[in-house]
């Protein structure tokens, strides 16, 4: 294994194109990888990393306040529940007809501009938001224009920030640096509504969303600084235009041959598809059947108890060494997750609920994790930013649809009843799926996959 460089954007154990367009090389190559423990947090000895951890973290964050500021103002002013049906839909559309175009566009530009692109955008939107709020000029169809145009700036950064990760860290370190990230937005998920809170009462709205738009900032400034080697060593960049739904659909179909690239966009595509995050917009209605629908710190808790669990996850399992990537775990735990959201839909008890969720956040991570550093260290070098696309497009865009099989389905037959059907279906699609690609295969199925 080559010694891992100093600088942003150098070959760190990256493969030879050729070896990792082989799906059966890939998987002995991520097992080997997983096999060998590294120390605890050792990433945070790595510098680049650790700016970049801090920084896009700190944007993730930013993004949960924002939503905390505006979506409190938007439902004062308009009390609508179709501008909030439409503030879910448009935040996570643009991944979906745009998540693997962004990727290309990672293969093909300077990923720090592709980075910056979407923080000037976040910081463009939350100005426009205390504009708006500071005048008392708020309009429906403004609303609606900079809800799209955050969505738009999400869509953007995603990929390329997983790119990034690849070209700072060594091989041996890329689950791990995966893990850690992942941890860092489930960080922006349970302090991002604090913060936003504690601006919103300190600030007050249009104050305290145009301090938020400062802490986008850090990232912003830190891409300006580190080396421009845009692509990494072994990696050749395309010399051919972008192609629009072409390439795309080419970068679908090597995904489809690739049996690990294939199981874990499927696995974390009908996640969303099912169930996605919608039951967090349920939750006052399942706070107030258990009784605890008022604002105060038990409905607090049970509105933090996923992103509790999500972090600690992170924090047990990279402080030691726990559950090294592995697609067979992966399905484990992602059953494990529906049974956990099953079982929280029927409970009628506030800490069995609590509990249920925690673990939901726990596993949630973990296979969430799981799934992206096995999509990393499976795909192509040389289109690795389209496959990041192609998974971003599954993972988050189709969580458009999870409004309808939990939300609207949940009007109909109640959100109990709703939550515990999308779990139970996604359950067993889950098993059918984990039965005909790895049950039977012995030995040689846990060494490769």
């Amino acid at each position: 294994m080559r010694r891992a460089s100093r600088g942003f954007g150098y070959n760190r154990g990256v493969a030879s194109p050729s070896r990792q367009l082989n799906p059966l090389n890939a998987d002995i190559r991520s097992a080997g990888t997983a096999s060998r423990k590294p120390r605890a947090f050792a990433l945070f000895a790595n510098g680049d990393y650790r700016i970049f951890l801090i920084t896009a973290t700190a944007a993730m964050m930013a993004d949960n306040i924002e939503h905390v500021i505006s979506y409190w103002v938007m439902f004062q002013k308009f009390r609508s529940p179709a501008l909030g049906a439409f503030a879910v839909v448009s935040h996570w559309v643009p991944y979906l007809f745009f998540g693997a175009f962004s990727g290309r566009l990672a293969d093909r530009f300077d990923i720090r501009r592709l980075i910056q692109a979407g923080m000037l955008l976040f910081v463009g939107v939350s100005i426009g938001w205390g504009i708006m709020f500071m005048t008392d000029t708020s309009a429906v169809w403004k609303v609606m224009a900079l809800l799209v145009i955050h969505g738009l700036a999400g869509v953007l950064w995603i990929p390329a920030s997983q790119v990034l990760i690849h070209r700072i860290v060594t091989l041996e370190q890329l689950p791990s640096a995966v893990r850690i990230f992942v941890t860092g937005r489930y960080l922006g998920f349970l302090v991002g509504p604090i913060v936003g809170d504690a601006l919103l009462q300190i600030f007050g709205a249009s104050v305290g969303i145009c301090i938020n738009a400062l802490i986008y900032v850090p990232l912003f400034v830190w891409l300006l600084k580190v080396p421009a080697h845009a692509q990494s060593a072994g990696e050749r960049p395309p010399t051919q235009g972008l192609s629009g739904f072409a390439d795309i659909w080419a970068t679908m179909k090597v995904v489809a041959n690739n049996r690990i690239l294939s199981s874990m966009t499927l696995l974390v595509g009908a996640s969303a598809f099912f169930i996605g995050n919608a039951y967090q917009a349920q939750m006052p209605g399942f706070a107030m059947d258990l009784g605890h629908a008022r604002a105060n710190f038990s409905y607090g808790v049970l509105l933090g108890a996923d992103a509790a669990g999500g972090l600690a996850a992170g924090l047990i399992l990279e402080g030691r060494g726990l559950l090294p990537p592995r697609a067979r775990t992966a399905f484990i735990l992602a059953m494990i997750w529906c049974c956990a959201l099953f079982g929280f839909a029927r409970s009628n008890t506030y800490t069995v609920s609590i509990t249920l969720l925690f673990v939901a956040g726990f596993v949630e991570l973990a296979f969430n994790a799981m799934a992206q550093s096995l999509v990393q260290l499976n795909a192509p070098g040389e289109i690795r930013g389209r496959v990041l696309g192609v998974y971003s497009m599954f993972a988050m865009g189709l969580r458009t649809f999870s409004g309808l099989s939990v939300g609207l389905l949940g009007s109909l037959i109640n959100i109990h009843n709703s939550l515990s059907s999308s779990a139970a279906a996604l359950f067993l699609l889950y098993v059918a799926i984990f039965v005909v690609r790895y049950a039977g295969r012995g030995e040689n199925a846990r060494t490769l996959t």
